[in-house]
């Protein structure tokens, strides 16, 4: 009997060191999993703010109410309009309304409701002309007011009227809609940074795979070497160099080609370095030699075997780079370099916020241009973070 305790014991012991590595292994399978619901999570919630962005770009002209050059010169700075549920008499509606409203104090900037005048909003209202897509000619926005004049819905107001305006985000110094401005604001800046974020990645990719693949020991040094020279100069101040020697006068479509140019020009060499160290770390290893021996191609060999190996931090880092560009833009418009006025863009937008009086009275509509912004890197940031994990 006391031979057989030591065994008992032992077995005992490996059951009990058997059930807590089990219990270990299980722990931390859930905690793997946690992680990469996690990083699903994050990556789902970016690609849903990075498609809502691009679905208002699109469709901007039917979510403004108004024409965003339009200026209603009765209401300079005018704040947000009020919305409306109950009359002066406190009898409920179920139909939104707003109140008629004019300038009593220029001085001031003060406005005052007519309760007279009282305005339904509706959906599909109608306002100014324009193109869905760019084909179907329509006068529908998704909201307005119902019974408003054709000079209110085209945004066109003498300074002596009184008129049923819808704005959101008030208007600015000219009497422009802000919200119908930052909506179509979207668009050049959406545009403008991501395809110079795309030409810049696909070029860097090209002379990084040409240098880390290529045989000649004098073509990977002399692109090397440019690449080196180029991430060592202030991007920011290279790009307003380069804006400078250009026109200020230049239409959207010219400004947007001439920005993603500058893009192009300085921002292919971080994406060129990464690449070519993908290339070179890659270019060793078994199935890239077992290509090799077969007789493939190495044009072939790059393209079908190294660069699909290699996308994920090249996507990683493309991600990382579109915000710098896209706020890149939003300083040359700032600055006044950018587009420039009557067009709109974020960084154009937000000069107004240089004026400390105006930015004491309505800090949050000034600002409604850098929280666009902040929620769209913020989409971009979290895509990448979601991209990094090799579960997803």
């Amino acid at each position: 009997m006391k031979s057989a305790l030591p065994q008992v014991e032992k077995s005992a012991a490996t059951l009990f060191a058997s059930d807590e590595k089990h219990e270990h292994s299980y722990d931390s399978r859930i905690g793997r999993a946690r992680r990469a619901l996690r990083r699903r999570a994050r990556l789902f919630v970016g690609l849903l703010i990075l498609c809502l962005f691009y679905l208002t770009a699109i469709f901007a002209d039917l979510l403004a109410p108004y024409d965003y050059r339009a200026q209603s010169r009765g209401e300079p700075l005018a704040p947000p309009t009020a919305i409306h549920f109950r009359d002066p008499q406190g009898r409920f509606s179920v139909r939104p309304f707003i109140y008629a409203r004019r300038l009593t104090d220029p001085l001031e900037r003060r406005y005052e409701e007519l309760p007279e005048s009282a305005f339904p909003l509706e959906l599909f209202a109608r306002g100014y002309q324009h193109k869905l897509f760019g084909v179907w000619p329509t006068d529908r926005h998704l909201f307005g007011v119902r019974g408003g004049t054709q000079e209110a819905a085209s945004g066109v107001q003498e300074a002596t009227t009184a008129t049923p305006r819808l704005n959101l985000l008030g208007t600015d110094a000219l009497g422009r809609d802000r919200l119908s401005r930052l909506l179509r604001a979207s668009r050049f800046s959406l545009v403008v940074g991501p395809l110079g974020t795309i030409c810049a990645s696909l070029l860097g990719i090209i002379l990084g795979c040409i240098a880390g693949y290529a045989r000649s020991r004098l073509a990977e040094a002399l692109l090397m070497r440019a690449a080196d020279v180029m991430m060592s100069l202030p991007v920011l101040v290279l790009i307003l160099a380069a804006r400078a020697a250009f026109p200020l006068e230049l239409p959207p479509m010219r400004a947007a080609l001439l920005l993603i140019s500058i893009f192009l020009a300085v921002g292919w060499a971080e994406m060129a370095r990464l690449s070519r160290g993908l290339v070179v770390a890659l270019r060793r290893r078994e199935f890239v030699l077992a290509a090799e021996s077969i007789g493939l191609t190495q044009t072939r060999i790059l393209f079908r075997h190294i660069l699909p190996n290699a996308l994920r931090p090249l996507v990683v880092q493309v991600t990382l780079m579109l915000p710098a560009f896209l706020l890149a833009e939003t300083a040359l418009s700032f600055l006044g370099v950018g587009l420039q006025e009557p067009e709109a863009s974020w960084g154009n937008m937000l000069a107004a916020a240089a004026d400390p009086t105006l930015l004491a009275e309505q800090p949050l509509v000034l600002l409604s241009p850098a929280f666009a912004i902040f929620l769209f890197v913020l989409g971009v940031r979290l895509l990448s973070d979601g991209l990094k994990s090799k579960d997803v």
